[in-house]
């Protein structure tokens, strides 16, 4: 699918501090009524962990070798967790229940296995993983959608559904290997991230990025040589997509965790990495290794007082330059 430009995000993962405030934008301004309770336009999993939708990796969907749409699967709504309220009234006003309690018991949520990760102490480890729709290149619910309803916008590559034509077949949903197109069973249409296009066509970046603590977030043009996105992607090439292959050429991009080293039996640091390179490759592909060592070297630039233009750049020193919507 060629369009005139296309919008991406680069995400940091050595910043991210799983606080979920990017969660929280999103949920406030898009997804927090009218059968939208259980959807995470925006949501930050740990990792290792079984992500959100439960298990999402093992479902499905996206394209073969030879660039054929591979079958997925509907998570369930168990997958998902279903939504629960509490019972405030009882508790905390008229004190007819002594506990504060759900009012369903929970069996999984988008977050319930926030902080876990594997290892044992203390060589225990894990990192947090934001995710979002990737606005893909070769989005994998676009070529499944039967109703010509999911499209991309022209201007900036957004992937967008139309309500008017979609019919709810869902389609999409098994087709997206990431499981980031969701069903609305009050409208019967299927709903997803909309990489907040009526901030960006403001000016504005996007509620997650604008509101994150942590700096994490770029906004860019993929042919903005002089931009963030073509700095982190490109030239340094230390920024990577989230599973390349699954075929659908994700536009939203990961800098890889680096990690304290392993201690072995007797409490010396070895030189091995406590997050296993094996991992993260299982995650970002073959060039985890290339741009852990690349962050290493510019880190070390940066600590000797050489200078590094790469460093600088992830800092985040000012925030409103890590946006570039023009």
């Amino acid at each position: 699918m060629t369009v005139k430009r296309q919008l991406s995000m680069v995400l940091d993962l050595n910043k991210c501090i799983g606080c979920q405030t990017c969660t929280t934008a999103c949920k406030l301004m898009w997804t927090n009524r009218n059968g939208r309770e259980f959807m995470y336009w925006n949501n930050v999993e740990t990792q290792p962990g079984k992500g959100y939708p439960r298990d999402y990796q093992n479902m499905g969907g996206g394209f073969d070798e030879a660039g054929a749409l591979r079958a997925g699967r509907q998570p369930s709504q168990e997958d998902y967790g279903i939504p629960w309220e509490y019972n405030y009234e009882e508790a905390l006003m008229t004190g007819t229940d002594p506990w504060l309690r759900p009012n369903i018991k929970p069996t999984w949520g988008a977050n319930w296995d926030e902080d876990q990760g594997e290892g044992d102490y203390p060589n225990s480890y894990y990192f947090y993983l934001p995710r979002l729709c990737n606005h893909c290149t070769n989005p994998g619910c676009l070529a499944a959608c039967s109703r010509n309803a999911i499209y991309k916008r022209q201007e900036d590559g957004i992937v967008l559904i139309d309500q008017e034509r979609c019919r709810g077949y869902r389609y999409c949903v098994n087709a997206c290997p990431y499981k980031k197109v969701y069903f609305n069973e009050q409208i019967s249409k299927s709903e997803k991230c909309i990489f907040c296009y009526p901030r960006i066509e403001k000016g504005l970046p996007t509620a997650c990025a604008q509101q994150c603590v942590g700096r994490i977030r770029w906004i860019g043009y993929r042919d903005d040589t002089e931009g963030p996105i073509h700095m982190l992607v490109e030239k340094y090439k230390v920024a990577l997509p989230l599973h390349p292959e699954w075929g659908t050429q994700p536009n939203v991009f990961y800098v890889p965790p680096l990690s304290p080293p392993r201690y072995g039996p007797d409490g010396e640091m070895l030189n091995e990495s406590r997050i296993p390179l094996e991992y993260l490759e299982n995650l970002f592909g073959d060039g985890v290794a290339a741009a852990l060592d690349t962050i290493r070297t510019e880190r070390q630039a940066k600590a000797d007082g050489k200078g590094s233009e790469l460093m600088d750049t992830l800092i985040g020193y000012n925030h409103a330059e890590m946006f570039k919507l023009s």
